[in-house]
């Protein structure tokens, strides 16, 4: 058997009638909104639930419910006659879950009453245990066991199911009953209601006019608060408006609540009178939870688009049409697990609006229950786990409601007085009362809760977009994309702002992580602040470089078109293509455009490409700096072959055939000082060879002057080969000799003659 500690819990039920089947109100269909939302329930409106009361049959100190099918319901909860009647036993309940159509294991649930109405603050009503959220089923079985033997039981048990008729499944079918067993538990019974005061401190707020409601994406109504019986038509806002005063205003900004038409609250059935409000305002927030349970799982979780149901299923089992100790949902306020926050008590989110969720100290202190179970038991086995959006959530809102009093959320000492004691501004409900909710998980984040709402943790910078990093720095024509991480939730933070040079350049919404910035030219400074809902700051500890570039490259050296050392053909010439290019900031890449395509590096200064023959060839190039500005050069120029029968011969050469040599033909010389002298007009010049490890060498004279030797011998026999080049700056017309030297053992060599750029 397992068995949930729900205390802090466990609310005064309501007093409903037995039913059969289809239950007392007829349920309109809602669906909930997306995960961590629940949009769509303003558009569907108020929601209609269903309650079905079953009596626990038995003598003696033993009450149960066989097992049963019925309509489908998600919260449940045990209630009695007598609201003062404590019920010292254990209770035992099995679901059958919507989810996998299977029965449950037994688990229990708390059966005493942590919180409630302030003593002698509201009518009587039934007592009972508080509600528990179990997911969609439709099959339920309870057994009762009493501590104190066969006297023990409160009178007239039963078991309260709150479902909804868009979820309505199965009419009931008998079930014969399982073997009777329970665990015993020690529980803990609550301390007398003091008498409710308010601290000295605080400042008188009037409660005879109606309240506000705060309702950031909704226009306000002004139609007063009904004070109609359950019968009359609910009021046209979730909350009355303000007609005769107005509202406070906060330290920080009011974070997004969802109104109660927002979540499908049905006005029509809590109490149509005026609310109570705090004289002296809000004075200390309250940490709750509302627990959920799934026994499938064993776990505390659920599904965020469940929320509205869960939040509909508290407020329905708090609330009667008449003798309600409640009148309304008993917290304030209420949060899910991914964030989302909901008005909870009917009366305005921004009125002191005295709830039944603190017993002792619900006037002056707001209820924020978030919907979970926030530690391990032995039915518990995973609790609902913690978001940093739910405690994001929690601090903003508790922020934003103790800021309408002007109240420091985080000073760090038991600042606040409510009836008499000292609190933090931001309490757990154990502070007030020997419960353990809001459950250790949670309440052992209350500090955590308490610094988000007071500070904010540094923006850390990930990337720039849109801007191109060399070295240390970035570069953009003048726009760039920023982006950060950032630790605290958005819930808590009002703006980030993305600092150039220390000044505003973009400002962003608390969610973003990204941000668009315009920089003028030169280098600049850029980091990101994020901006509290208290306006506090904090600043990354990290920069970037980023430079406003706006300043085309150019090519400080001309491109130009030389003969390089490669192997020539009938049809093509080697050339190198060469140049020299700079940027006033950082040179990105040097690109070829035609006539073929090549990406080069900065630091290049030269392409090896060809150039057909006797043909103009253009070159073009194109260089990028890291901003993207760019600049184009080109240079047209045409490659040609001067081949052997265009030479001067001087001594002895013979001819030789091969289809590997340029035009199929050769001159060879083995003679010492034989010569070949070409004359030609043009800016670059190659000597073309065959090669062979029995090549010679032979001297090379340029316009009548010595210039190299060059030795033609080489391991691997090749043809076609340019061997020797040598340009200049202008075209004009020169004279190329090569003079066999007669190596010895090795005299001869072969030329096909020269190519030269025109």
């Amino acid at each position: 058997m397992r068995r949930i500690r729900l205390r802090g819990r466990a609310w005064l039920a309501i007093g409903a009638v037995v039913l059969g089947g289809a239950g007392v109100i007829t349920a309109a269909s809602v669906a909930s909104g997306p995960e961590g939302t629940a949009s769509s329930a303003a558009s569907k409106g108020p929601v209609k639930t269903q309650v079905d009361a079953l009596a626990l049959k038995g003598t003696g100190g033993e009450r149960e419910l066989p097992q049963q099918r019925t309509d489908a319901f998600g919260t449940l909860g045990v209630t009695w006659d007598d609201p003062k009647e404590e019920l010292d036993g254990t209770v035992q309940l099995r679901v059958r879950t919507q989810k996998t159509g299977k029965w449950s294991d037994w688990f229990g649930i708390e059966t005493h009453n942590d919180d409630a109405p302030d003593a002698g603050a509201e009518s009587a009503g039934r007592g009972g245990t508080p509600p528990l959220w179990v997911g969609w089923s439709d099959g339920v079985q309870a057994r009762v066991r009493s501590d104190k033997g066969a006297a023990g039981l409160p009178k007239g048990m039963k078991l309260t199911l709150v479902g909804e008729s868009d979820k309505k499944s199965s009419v009931d079918v008998a079930m014969a009953p399982a073997a009777f067993a329970v665990d015993a538990e020690d529980t803990a019974s609550p301390s007398a209601d003091p008498t409710v005061t308010a601290s000295p401190s605080e400042t008188t707020e009037p409660a005879t006019t109606e309240p506000s409601t705060t309702e950031p994406s909704a226009t306000e109504s002004s139609a007063p608060a009904s004070s109609a019986p359950a019968s009359s038509s609910p009021p046209a806002t979730s909350s009355p408006t303000a007609s005769a005063s107005t509202p406070p205003t906060s330290t920080v900004p009011q974070p997004h609540i969802l109104t109660r038409k927002e979540w499908g609250a049905d006005e029509s059935i809590r109490e149509q009178t005026e609310p109570d409000y705090a004289p002296n305002g809000v004075q200390v927030v309250f940490v709750h939870h509302a627990a959920t349970y799934d026994p499938y799982t064993h776990s505390g979780d659920y599904s965020c688009a469940d929320s509205p149901s869960i939040i509909r299923g508290i407020y329905t089992y708090h609330v009667t049409k008449e003798d309600d100790p409640y009148r309304d949902i008993g917290y304030n306020f209420l949060v899910d697990k991914c964030g989302t926050i909901f008005e909870g008590r009917y009366g305005g989110v921004d009125r002191p609006v005295v709830g039944a969720q603190t017993y002792g100290y619900n006037t002056g202190s707001a209820g924020i229950a978030v919907l979970g179970y926030y530690q391990t038991d032995d039915t518990v086995t995973k609790a609902t786990p913690i978001t940093s959006q739910m405690l994001g959530s929690v601090s903003a809102l508790a922020t934003w409601k103790l800021g309408l009093k002007k109240i420091d959320p985080n000073p760090g000492t038991k600042s606040q007085t409510v009836n008499g004691k000292a609190f933090y501004p931001i309490s757990g409900h154990r502070d007030g009362f020997a419960t353990e909710c809001p459950g250790q998980n949670l309440y052992d984040k209350l500090g955590t809760i308490r610094t988000y709402a007071s500070a904010v943790a540094a923006p850390k910078l990930s990337s720039v977009k849109g801007a191109t990093l060399s070295g240390t720095s970035y570069y953009t024509k003048g726009t760039a994309t920023v982006s950060w991480t950032e630790s605290t939730p958005t819930a808590v933070i009002k703006r980030f702002e993305v600092l150039v040079d220390g000044k505003v350049a973009a400002t962003a919404k608390a969610t973003a992580t990204s941000a668009p910035i315009t920089v003028a030219a030169g280098r600049h400074t850029v980091t990101v602040r994020a901006v509290h809902m208290s306006n506090k700051t904090a600043t990354s500890a990290s920069s970037y470089s980023v430079v406003g570039d706006t300043t085309k490259p150019t090519f400080t050296t001309a491109p130009s078109v030389k003969i390089r050392n490669a192997t020539v053909s009938s049809t093509s010439v080697p050339v190198s293509v060469t140049w020299k290019a700079a940027d006033t900031g950082a040179l990105k890449s040097v690109a070829a455009t035609a006539p073929s395509t090549a990406t080069f590096g900065p630091t290049t200064t030269s392409w090896s490409t060809t150039g057909k023959v006797n043909t103009a060839v253009t070159y073009g190039l194109k260089a990028t700096d890291a901003a993207g500005n760019y600049t184009t050069a080109s240079v047209s120029r045409t490659a040609a072959i001067l081949q052997e029968t265009s030479a001067t011969k001087s001594g002895t050469w013979s001819t030789k055939s091969s289809t590997s040599y340029l035009g199929g033909k050769s001159y060879t010389s083995s003679s010492k000082n034989a010569s070949l002298t070409w004359t030609f007009t043009g800016r670059s010049v190659g000597w073309v060879v065959s090669r062979a490890s029995t090549s010679g060498q032979a001297y090379v004279y340029v316009d009548g002057v010595k210039t190299a030797t060059v030795d033609l011998k080489t391991s691997t026999t090749a043809y076609r080969q340019t061997i020797w080049s040598k340009s200049w700056s202008t075209s004009a017309k020169h004279t190329l000799k090569i003079v066999v030297v007669g190596t010895s053992g090795r005299p001869a060599i072969t030329t096909d003659g020269i190519t030269y750029v025109k």
